[in-house]
């Protein structure tokens, strides 16, 4: 939708520079949308570009030379210039039509805020490196097993940026720590030829030393070594652009979406180490405890409808008993809400537990994050639990990401609950995080798990409700479902 407002804004400029520049700038305009997320990020990028357009469509129209806009073809450092300069001041004409697309694009651009929608990238791992640099304290491990979440208002990248967990306000794990780099930003076009070398050497080495299917390992390797002696890496000079354009190889060779290089403008931390420390253990003990494992709410409302809102999937080994609490509080509910709108991912071990109050019998939970094993079933039954055939309905919304998706999806494919509210945010990305330098790194899935069912996981499209209503009315919907399934009964 955005893009296509700009687009429709393109047009105020003469035909002569749409047809030199409007590609460009279009793919400019891709490129920030991508990288600048959230409101005050959007509100920037808006600012800008209309900014732009009352400086450079006046100019354009009523006193750009010609040969000024033969020169203007010119790049510099890689990127157009969308500003024509003039040495007189602008005619009044000129400052009529900038007073009037001034009011249209503060129209516009109200109008976009106004709208309150969330953006939703194809691809989250890429938009987190390009967002910001990963916490000192991300660890590389396959998600499955571990799931790096950044404590307080950290952003989470290193391997949670192909695992479970993708959120400013993420619920803290047992994680690692490395003190962060402090190697200078690497600019747009400022990648030298070294670089290129390295990234690609150290991109073949990772790929035939840990990739999960070692002939494509092979093959990948191959290609990218055919591409670089055609000489096709040599006139590139941006990191983003060099990173998608390997991705894209490599993916045309493997057709593995989850396997990606990616560039951070920003210095990425040393890789960490897997050690646990006594002390790092304690201080997660001490913060799920500030905020009870997770667990925002749990009540009855009214018909003797459960209600338990959970915002993350903590580890079992330190909130087993927050969640044995929890769901006995419950126990005696005829249906059973799990609300799911604000979680952000967790820990598979605690996505099993939860899971195992709602079976009678063991029930395979699909995992892309972790190789099929005698983990990866539900602990069901649980003695003593009466839930196990009760309606559950599961509220989601495009926020409910990674571990979240794993415990709706598995759900939805068993028919045991109702899902009710948006499609699911889509992190499903099975890769292990390495570390190449201060500025790439690469997701490289390092699992082969067993999918039984035969629609595909939540990869990038996300799980779709059975009931698609707004995010502030799923608690609604779902107790009036639930109340006329009791009724019936």
């Amino acid at each position: 939708m955005s893009e296509t407002i700009y687009a429709f804004l393109l047009r105020l400029f003469p035909s002569q520079f749409r047809e030199t520049y409007g590609e460009e700038a279009l793919q400019l305009f891709r490129d920030r949308a991508r990288d600048e997320t959230g409101l005050s990020s959007r509100a920037r990028l808006w600012f800008d570009l209309l900014a732009d357009l009352v400086i450079s469509v006046p100019r354009e129209y009523f006193y750009a030379e010609p040969e000024l806009i033969a020169a203007s073809g010119q790049h510099f450092g890689g990127t157009p210039s969308f500003y024509f300069l003039g040495d007189s001041a602008p005619r009044p004409g000129a400052l009529l039509l900038g007073a009037v697309l001034s009011l249209v694009a503060a129209l516009t651009f109200s109008s976009l805020l106004s709208q309150g929608g969330v953006h939703k990238p194809r691809n989250a791992s890429a938009r987190q490196l390009r967002q910001s640099a990963p916490p000192a304290h991300a660890a590389r491990q396959v998600a499955g097993n571990k799931d790096s979440l950044a404590a307080g208002t950290n952003k989470t990248l290193s391997s949670a940026s192909f695992e479970q967990g993708d959120s400013d306000d993420s619920m803290p794990a047992p994680i690692n720590e490395a003190g962060a780099s402090v190697a200078a930003p690497v600019g747009r076009g400022n990648l030298d030829a070294a670089e290129r070398q390295l990234v690609v050497d150290a991109a073949i080495t990772n790929l035939k030393q840990h990739y999960v299917y070692p002939d494509r390992a092979q093959k990948i390797a191959e290609t990218l070594l055919a591409h670089k002696k055609r000489g096709e890496y040599d006139a590139i000079a941006d990191g983003d652009t060099f990173a998608h354009q390997l991705t894209k190889q490599m993916r045309d060779v493997s057709h593995d979406m989850h396997l990606e290089l990616v560039y951070s403008r920003d210095p990425l931390p040393p890789q960490p180490t897997e050690e646990q420390t006594p002390e790092k253990l304690a201080r997660y003990r001490e913060a799920m405890k500030q905020i009870n494992c997770a667990f925002e709410k749990v009540e009855t409302l009214p018909h003797n409808i459960g209600y338990l809102k959970l915002n993350f999937f903590p580890d079992r080994s330190e909130c087993e008993q927050t969640v044995t609490a929890a769901m006995v509080s419950l126990n005696n509910a005829d249906a059973l809400i799990i609300d799911l709108r604000d979680n952000r991912g967790g820990m598979p071990n605690m996505v099993a537990l939860l899971a195992s109050y709602l079976f009678d019998h063991p029930e395979y939970f699909y995992n892309p994050r972790e190789n099929t094993t005698q983990e990866s079933w539900t602990h069901s039954p649980v003695p003593g639990n009466k839930l196990a055939d009760k309606p559950v309905y599961v509220l989601t919304s495009s926020r409910t990401i990674s571990g979240a998706e794993q415990f709706c999806y598995n759900l939805k494919m068993l028919k045991r609950a109702t899902l009710i509210g948006e499609t699911t945010g889509g992190a499903a990305h099975a890769g292990v995080w390495h570390r190449i330098d201060d500025h790439f790194g690469m997701g490289i899935p390092e699992t082969k798990p067993i999918n039984p069912y035969a629609a595909s996981d939540w990869a990038d499209t996300g799980v779709e409700p059975d009931v698609k209503v707004s995010v502030p009315d799923a608690l609604e919907a779902a107790v009036k479902l639930a109340q006329t399934k009791l009724q019936k009964k």
